[in-house]
C-alpha cells in the first residue's frame, strides 16, 4: 500500500487512536486505586483536623494520618430514617455489603440504597444514602465525639465536609469541608482556619432541641453570648447562607437528629 494512498492516511490514523485510546483507559485503570487511596486518606486527615486530634496544616504522612486516624477513629453505620446505628460487622450482616468500600456518595446514586430527600430541602440534596457512615472518637472505650458528614449546595458547588459535635451530641468541636468549589476569596473562606475556629464551642441545638446554629451577617458574639451564631463570610452571602441550611438539616429530623437522640438517650441510662 503506497503511504500517499487515502486508505494509509485512513489505517495509520485509525492506529495512532487505538493505541492512544489503549494508552488513556490504560492510565485511567491503573491510577483508579492510588486516587481512591488518595481520597479516603484525606478525608482521614480532615476527621483527625475537625476533631483536634491533628493541627490544620500539620505536615503528616500517609502512615502517620493512619496510626492516628486507627488509634482512635471507629466507624458506625447510620440508618438516616430510624437512627439505627450498626457496627461496621453488623453493617455487613445487614446489608451484605462491605463497609470498607462501601460509599454514601455513589449510594444515593441507586435507588436500592437510597430514599428521596424531602422536598426543597435547605441542603439542596435530591436523594439520601439509607446507611450513612459516621465516626466516633474514642477514650477508653467510649466515644468522647461524634463525627457526621455534611452535604448541600453552595454557591457555585455541592459541600462536602464533616462535622465534630461533643459527646452530649450539642456542642460542636468543629466544622471542615473537604471538598468544594466555591470562589476562593469569597465562599472559599469556608477553608480558613480562623473562620472554622468561630464554630467551636457553638450549640448546634436550642433548649427546644432545634437546630439553631447559623452563619450570619457580620460579627458574632463568643460562645457564651451568642451561642447559635458564627461570623458571615465577606461578600460570600449565598455559600453562608448554604453552609447555615446544609448544618441544619443535617441536624434536623431528616438527618441525623434521630440518631443523635438515640445516642444521648443511651449515654444517659448508662
Amino acid at each position: 500500500m503506497q503511504r500517499s494512498s487515502s486508505l494509509y492516511t485512513l489505517g495509520f490514523a485509525a492506529a495512532v487512536c487505538v493505541v492512544c485510546a489503549v494508552l488513556v483507559s490504560s492510565s485511567a485503570y491503573f491510577l483508579q486505586g492510588p486516587q481512591e487511596r488518595n481520597k479516603v486518606l484525606d478525608r482521614q486527615r480532615h476527621v483527625l483536623n475537625v476533631t483536634g486530634l491533628a493541627d490544620i496544616g500539620e505536615a503528616l504522612s500517609a502512615a502517620e494520618v493512619q496510626q492516628r486516624f486507627d488509634a482512635a477513629i471507629e466507624s458506625r453505620f447510620v440508618n438516616i430514617e430510624t437512627g439505627e446505628v450498626l457496627t461496621p460487622e453488623a453493617f455487613r450482616e445487614v446489608t451484605g455489603l462491605d463497609p470498607v468500600t462501601y460509599d454514601p456518595r455513589e449510594a444515593v446514586t441507586m435507588p436500592e440504597r437510597s430514599t428521596a430527600a424531602p422536598a426543597r430541602n435547605r441542603a439542596g440534596v435530591a436523594r439520601l444514602p439509607i446507611y450513612e457512615r459516621v465516626y466516633y472518637v474514642m477514650e477508653d472505650g467510649e466515644p468522647v465525639q461524634i463525627v457526621l458528614p455534611i452535604v448541600g449546595k453552595g454557591l457555585w458547588s455541592t459541600l462536602y465536609g464533616f462535622l465534630a459535635l461533643d459527646r452530649d451530641t450539642r456542642t460542636i468541636r468543629g466544622i471542615t469541608f473537604y471538598e468544594h468549589g466555591e470562589t476562593p476569596g469569597l465562599g472559599g473562606e469556608i477553608d480558613n482556619p480562623r473562620w472554622k475556629e468561630q464554630w467551636e464551642g457553638r450549640k448546634a441545638y436550642d433548649e427546644e432541641g432545634n437546630p439553631r446554629i447559623e452563619v450570619i451577617k457580620g460579627v458574632a458574639g463568643p460562645p457564651e453570648e451568642e451561642p447559635h451564631k458564627v461570623d458571615g463570610l465577606s461578600g460570600a452571602t449565598l455559600t453562608a447562607q448554604g453552609v447555615s441550611g446544609l448544618v441544619q438539616f443535617w441536624l434536623s429530623e431528616a438527618g441525623f437528629k434521630p440518631f443523635l437522640e438515640q445516642f444521648r438517650n443511651q449515654r444517659s441510662v448508662a
